[in-house]
């Protein structure tokens, strides 16, 4: 049977099309899809005759995050949970506290390549690409420069001055997610295997054992 060449290159040329349009945050045919109250069914849109200004409106980044914890970081998100008016624009943003020699530990986020600037200290940051090259690319930003991290891939920022490090995230989906590698490999619930990770790390049980108690 014979191939209609022209036909085919337009098929394929629809898929590719087509992949582009869904690896992004669904859009809306209306001007906004501001998310209802939980106890109006949210997902589902609020009656426009019900939205105001503060349905786009969020305060607070003013304010440090409390960096006081193990890995001496703090994020806070300003996704569409926290600012209704993000649901379905397909964007979102977050500020990035870390203390002195503090590191916001590698994690990716499935859903978002990240803009990252920084606004105050010294921070060094990184990512590492898919296998089988797991590269490294790896920067120290000062104050007012700007670093990306492509979507899914694992990344991290350390704090390597004397100064508090501040910086603003700009993330292309409104709910990016975000998969901790630490946490999620040892503090899974319930847990992995220990055979899985002992395998997988080449460790003995008993540091298994230990970085499992850790998270």
């Amino acid at each position: 049977m014979a191939i209609n060449l022209s036909l085919l290159l337009s098929v394929l040329l629809l898929s590719l099309s087509l992949s582009v349009v869904f690896a992004a945050d669904p859009s809306t045919l209306l001007d906004f899809c501001v998310t209802a109250p939980i106890s109006q069914g949210s997902p589902v849109c609020k009656d426009p005759k019900h939205v105001d200004a503060n349905d786009f409106f969020f305060s607070g980044l003013h304010t440090a995050g409390n960096t006081t914890n193990p890995a001496g970081s703090k994020v806070t998100p300003v996704f569409a949970s926290q600012l209704p008016g993000l649901n379905t624009l397909g964007i979102s943003l977050a500020r990035i506290d870390i203390a002195p020699w503090g590191v916001n530990p590698p994690h990716s986020h499935p859903r978002a390549t990240e803009i990252l600037t920084v606004l105050e200290g010294t921070l060094e940051v990184g990512f590492i690409t898919s296998n089988p090259e797991n590269r490294h690319f790896t920067k120290v930003l000062q104050k007012g420069d700007v670093f990306v991290f492509p979507i899914g891939l694992i990344h991290y920022q350390r704090n390597i001055g004397y100064g508090n490090v501040v910086a603003i995230a700009a993330l292309s989906s409104q709910n990016p997610g975000a998969i901790t590698i630490g946490n999620a490999v040892f503090g899974a619930t319930p847990e992995i295997s220990n055979e899985v990770l002992v395998k997988a790390f080449q460790m003995d049980r008993t540091v298994i054992n230990y970085l499992q108690s850790k998270f």
